[in-house]
């Protein structure tokens, strides 16, 4: 149903191919009374601000009227599987292209290929490239030519057909149907017989590769919506609620029929089902998902959970307060949303001009064919001059200028680890002069690391180590395994403790080899010592509390009733963070650290990058309004990160980069993802974007300048068709040889330099 509170409709549009018929559409639906739409080409998605009570079918039948088609959100999943049927269809007409117009072109270029009558085995092959595999061409234009509209599709099936055309009259009524036929080349249009050229490769070259670009284009704006469905994903499906009717007894439902006030059991390992308040028990949970800190939360009785955290401790019992769409993680969703929805889609130079350009192609035609029948010339002359024109014109090289850059710039890419969504993204990245970077994850490793051991006097540390290890294998919690981890990795196998025991929200005990041992906090260590006095030595008090003073955690080891040594646990810094930051520095970039750690924590992560710029204890909200805030001062912002939390503040920047180590919901919401988890890798998605970009505009300058050129000598009988198409031919060959330069852009990561 539509929310009628906010007063907007959403539409799934079908049918758009470019963003000439997003600002058609748009147009037609501003039209309406009292009514305000957006139309976004890259999410195939309309967003319309209607008065109370307006009926939204109204709008379907606008949408209709234009020649597209929509659906209402509560249809979405029927539009989703139309998607994939319209995707599915795509992809088996460019595989049937692929087979049937490759040996159309290498017979009309190739001279010895050019057996006899090979010219009607490659009408036979032609004929369901041009009718079948491009029909939806064909529609496009039509349903545009009904609504006296022009787009790339009109140019592309008038080019088409008009190759197809003439071919088929030359095979049929010329004497290109002669067995011995062979092309050749005649600088000016035939003042005899001009019926001996066919243009058939010309036909099925232009439909094959703009359906190959339609189909690359197709599938990278699908993943504009991947992100919503990946941080829904994130739920728990199920849940453990206590039914008072049946003594407490626990009962898995399916997670939509909790109810508020209803109690749950949250075991260890598990995600929290849904926002709620603590009944009984006490744990750590994982709360990074919302917050990027990297250190386990403890609650107990009272405490507020959030859905889809993770349990990491101690069985909780605890009371829904919220639930569906009113839970955090449900607003965290729509905030991707509502950043992607507003994120303005980029027009691409050909579909800007192609409005204008076709029909002032298709008038040229038609008048160089009055005007040479005018003249006295023969009907041959003036009808050859006229397709030299549409066929010169023939949008082979613009439909490759966009595609083929992309494609060999992602490939390379891919090389180096960074995966480019889609050709919108690299507009993005040509003014960007603002990098804000997630911390957790981003620039320190995200994981909890024993970075220091201090030991009381006289105390061997690798006997600290060794105790505090063995005890710690036997814990869950994030320290715990930090700890034992390095004890591991220093000291070989460790031995097994005895009687442990957790002490929630201050720490463990037990023995081990005869010992009783205790890591946790300072008063663990004084209630299991049984003396009155500070557990901790004024060597051990003094270390302790530097290391929370710079942010990290810090823990107490004693054994036999007196203080041992502190371990000190902290997330590290990257070893690649402090290059990447100089990387963009060079680049002309201001790096702003930004997250939900407190300052001493951020300051500490900055003072080591030498980041001058800090934004601490900041919720995912608050990222987004840092972005915004930033942008509103005139920045071009691109945003690095890994975790949920930062979804929708990569949705929100300018560019978007997500850590390939982070989460799905990340790297679907970016517009670029760093696959090897090395920030340094953000300086080569920057510098091969903008390289591919400028490939990608040169492309499309030489694909609109051979026109202009062309054009005039074709509509004066000084090209011949037949050269007219191999003068097509040569601009696609110039453009796929110039995006092909991308093949050797050079790491930064290898290279040590800018490039």
């Amino acid at each position: 149903m539509v929310t009628r509170a906010v007063g907007n409709v959403e539409l799934n549009i079908s049918g758009m191919s470019c963003a000439s018929c997003a600002a058609r559409l748009e147009k037609a639906l501003n039209s309406l009374d009292g009514v305000t739409a957006a139309v976004n080409f890259a999410t195939e998605r309309a967003t319309v601000a209607v008065p109370p009570g307006y009926d939204p079918q109204v709008l379907v039948d606008e949408v209709k009227k234009a020649g597209y088609s929509a659906v209402l959100p509560r249809l979405r999943q029927e539009a989703g599987r139309a998607d994939d049927r319209e995707l599915a269809s795509l992809r088996n007409r460019l595989l049937a292209a692929v087979v049937l117009a490759t040996p159309v072109i290498a017979m009309a270029m190739v001279p010895a290929l050019q057996f006899r009558y090979w010219q009607w085995v490659s009408l036979a092959l032609a004929a369901p490239v041009v009718g079948w595999a491009g029909w939806s061409f064909h529609a496009a234009a039509w349903a545009n030519l009904k609504h006296r509209a022009a787009t790339m599709d009109t140019l592309i099936s008038v080019g088409t057909l008009s190759a197809f055309g003439w071919s088929l009259y030359a095979l049929l009524f010329g004497t290109a149907g002669h067995r011995h036929l062979h092309h050749g080349f005649v600088l000016t249009a035939a003042r005899g017989d001009a019926t001996g050229n066919i243009y058939l490769e010309v036909a099925a070259g232009v439909t094959l590769f703009v359906l190959a670009g339609r189909y690359f284009e197709k599938r990278a704006k699908r993943r504009a919506g991947a992100a919503l469905h990946a941080l829904l994903e994130l739920g728990a499906k199920d849940v453990a609620v206590l039914r008072p009717d049946m003594d407490g007894a626990e009962s898995r439902i399916p997670i939509e029929q909790l109810r508020v006030g209803d109690l749950f059991v949250v075991r260890p390992g598990e995600k929290i089902a849904t926002d709620g308040i603590v009944v009984s028990g006490s744990s750590a949970v994982d709360a990074a998902l919302l917050t990027g800190e990297s250190v386990p939360t403890e609650v107990g009785e009272g405490d507020a959970v959030t859905g889809a955290t993770v349990n990491a401790g101690g069985r909780l019992v605890v009371r829904a307060t919220r639930i569906g769409a009113d839970t955090q993680l449900a607003q965290m969703a729509r905030m991707v949303e509502a950043a992607q929805s507003g994120k303005a889609s980029v027009q691409r130079l050909a579909d800007r001009i192609s409005g204008v350009f076709v029909p002032i192609v298709v008038g040229i035609a038609g008048a160089t064919l009055v005007a040479w029948l005018v003249a006295g010339f023969g009907a041959a002359a003036a009808f050859s001059s006229a397709v030299a024109v549409l066929i010169i014109a023939c949008p082979c090289a613009l439909g490759l200028a966009t595609p083929t850059a992309l494609l060999v710039g992602t490939g390379r890419a891919a090389q180096l680890g960074v995966l480019i969504k889609g050709p919108e993204v690299l507009e993005s990245t040509r003014a960007v002069d603002t990098i804000v970077l997630d911390k957790t994850g981003t620039v320190t490793t995200g994981r909890m690391n024993l970075v220091e051991v201090i030991t009381a006097p006289g105390v061997d540390r690798a006997t600290v180590l060794r105790y505090a290890g063995a005890l710690e294998d036997a814990s869950e919690h994030p320290i715990g395994r930090a700890i034992t981890k390095a004890a591991a990795a220093e000291l070989g196998a460790l031995p097994a403790a005895e009687g442990f025991t957790n002490v929630q929200g201050k720490g463990v005990h037990g023995v081990v080899e005869g010992h009783t041992v205790v890591v946790g906090r300072e008063n663990l260590l004084a209630d299991r010592s049984g003396c009155l006095d500070p557990a901790l030595t004024p060597e051990l008090v003094t270390a302790k509390a530097r290391a929370e003073s710079e942010g990290k955690t810090a823990v107490a080891v004693g054994w036999d009733g007196s203080a041992r040594g502190v371990l000190v646990i902290a997330d590290t810094v990257k070893p690649t963070s402090a290059a990447a930051v100089r990387q963009f520095k060079r680049l002309g970039l201001t790096p702003i650290l930004l997250t939900g750690d407190n300052e001493i924590v951020a300051d500490r992560i900055a003072g080591e990058l030498r980041i001058a710029q800090v934004v601490a204890e900041v919720l995912p909200a608050d990222k987004v309004a840092v972005i915004a805030r930033l942008q509103s001062e005139g920045k071009v912002v691109a945003m690095v990160g890994d975790g949920v939390n930062d979804a929708a503040a990569l949705a929100t920047a300018d560019l978007g980069l997500a850590m390939g180590t982070g989460t799905d919901v990340a790297i679907e919401a970016a517009d670029l993802t760093l696959v090897r988890g090395d920030l340094r890798a953000a300086a080569d998605a920057i510098l091969l974007s903008r390289k591919t970009l400028a490939v990608i505009k040169m492309n499309l300058f030489w694909a609109f300048g051979y026109n202009v050129a062309a054009i005039p000598l074709a509509a004066a009988g000084l090209l011949n068709p037949m050269l007219a198409g191999a003068a097509m031919a040569f601009s696609s060959v110039f453009v796929v040889a110039n995006s092909l330069r991308l093949r050797s852009f050079a790491s930064t990561i290898r290279s040590g330099d800018m490039g």
